[in-house]
């Protein structure tokens, strides 16, 4: 039998172009699918006229071409930061005649009228206080305020600041390069703040006397008692 007998006319396909017509088909169900999604959502999002309309869109206001006109244009603002300069520091304001006197002015200095005393005689000590500013001023001398001081060693002596009757205080005008002098006299006896001790007698040994006047100290004269 000749085998063409059974093709009546009729091409068989081969299997490539099989599954090419299959993947063409798939594609159009696939086409057809999203369309019919698309149509869906569109018409579900649709609204009327009535639902849709003042409260999705505001209502166009007209505007006044004279009131635009008139409205103030707006001037941007300008923030300016300034950095403050250092201000030097005021300078102390001059001191009138009579004032107090400025420390840095004042001279003050001890004198001892011997080194060596014998016993019966009292210690002689001449202190000065000098004013060297351009102008007369005032300061305390008084017994406290310019103090002699005895010592020996670390042991305090004598003061002329204890036991001082009285405000104990002596204001004085200074006009300048004039001294002011006082003489003080030990009685050779010791000295306590509190004026309750009784006054013992000082022995016989070297002494250390010094003017204390405020920040100013003296140097030492020392002397020797017999």
């Amino acid at each position: 039998m000749d085998p063409d007998t059974f093709r009546s006319g009729v091409e068989v396909e081969g299997p490539e172009t099989y599954w090419r017509r299959r993947a063409v088909a798939l594609i159009v169900v696939l086409v057809v699918v999203a369309v019919i999604a698309w149509a869906c959502s569109g018409s579900s999002e649709e609204r009327s006229p009535s639902s849709a309309g003042s409260s999705a869109l505001p209502t166009p206001v007209a505007l006044d071409p004279a009131a635009v006109a008139a409205a103030p244009t707006p001037v941007p603002t300008v923030t300016v930061t300034t950095v403050a300069k250092p201000t030097a520091a005021p300078s102390p304001a001059a001191k009138a005649p009579g004032d107090v006197c400025d420390p840095k002015n004042v001279v003050v200095s001890l004198i001892g009228s011997g080194t060596t005393y014998p016993d019966g005689m009292l210690p002689r000590f001449i202190l000065t206080v000098v004013n060297t500013g351009e102008q007369a001023c005032s300061m305390d001398v008084g017994p406290r305020a310019v103090e002699l001081l005895i010592t020996s060693g670390r042991d305090r002596i004598w003061s002329s600041a204890d036991c001082v009757s009285g405000e104990g205080a002596s204001l004085r005008k200074f006009a300048r390069g004039v001294p002011y002098v006082r003489v003080v006299d030990w009685d050779r006896r010791r000295s306590a703040q509190d004026c309750r001790r009784e006054r013992a007698e000082a022995l016989p040994g070297t002494y250390v006397a010094v003017v204390r006047a405020g920040q100013h100290r003296t140097g030492k004269s020392v002397f020797l008692l017999r």
